[in-house]
């Protein structure tokens, strides 16, 4: 029996988390605002449901809850850092308070949740974090600019985490998704665009949620197989729309790379005079 610890378990994959790793018999210690909105659940498991309040973006609040966590649990075998939230619009059209609020919560958070899980998973001699990002640290649309900072942060941060904490037995995987149908686009805030990028790449109707390739339930599957495996990948690609569109990004970063080795190689100290 394995036991996970998952934060944004309201909603959305982290509650489909939630519910399938309780269907294999697993235990779960889940983290929301409201852990009444796993009250249904709470019934129909009973102790193998451990619920505690957690908003992500109070640093003191996830290394208290993270350390009640492990304090209570024989282990934690997995830690999932899921929370997170989408505000749509132009990069302009956006108020501050949107931009700092979308960095707190989807980067920020992600780091300090890992920051104060890593000396516990290693204190008892390992385990595996899992964080949720996107195919959208890897590829750009117009009007998701924030999104896309926090998410590419995301990328360069867990990949430079897993090569320091390899040495302690513990894995990291990037998990990312495509278009998936979740409430997430539901509860991400728009912002009209306002009069300059009226009719321009910014100015989008969002692809209805029932049109995405994306399934919760075969995300959350796929998350909770290779997290158990005897090898979790640094990176877990999917959906269809997700490897189209990354794979596609890469060759064409890469093809546009190899264009410019004269150049690089041109700008090294021995040839500049």
């Amino acid at each position: 029996m394995s036991t996970w610890f998952i934060t944004g378990a309201s909603r959305g994959i982290g509650r489909e988390l939630v519910e399938q790793v309780l269907a294999r018999g697993d235990r779960v210690a889940a983290t929301l605002r409201d852990p009444s909105r796993l009250d249904d659940l709470a019934e129909r498991n009973g102790d193998r449901l451990w619920r505690r309040a957690l908003d992500v973006t109070d640093t003191a609040q996830v290394g208290k809850v993270l350390g009640e966590a492990f304090a209570e649990h024989d282990r934690i075998d997995v830690v999932v850092s899921n929370a997170g939230s989408g505000v749509f619009g132009a990069a302009e059209d956006l108020t501050d308070q949107q931009v700092e609020e979308s960095i707190a919560t989807n980067l920020t958070a992600s780091i300090q949740v890992a920051r104060r899980a890593v000396p516990l998973l290693r204190a008892q001699g390992g385990g595996v974090f899992v964080q949720l990002s996107s195919m959208g640290g890897h590829v750009t649309f117009p009007g998701f600019a924030i999104y896309h900072a926090t998410k590419w942060g995301v990328e360069g941060y867990f990949e430079t985490m897993a090569a320091e904490v390899a040495p302690f037995g513990i894995a990291t995987m990037l998990v990312e998704p495509g278009m998936v149908r979740t409430s997430f686009y539901d509860a991400a805030q728009r912002v009209p665009v306002s009069e300059p990028y009226r009719g321009g790449p910014a100015d989008t109707t969002p692809m209805p949620v029932e049109d995405m390739p994306g399934s919760q339930s075969g995300v959350a599957h796929a998350v909770v197989e290779a997290a158990l495996s005897d090898t979790p990948p640094l990176r877990l690609l999917l959906n269809s729309d997700a490897y189209e569109l990354v794979t596609t990004a890469v060759r064409d970063r890469l093809k546009a790379f190899e264009g410019q080795e004269d150049s690089a190689r041109a700008a090294d100290a021995e040839h500049v005079t």
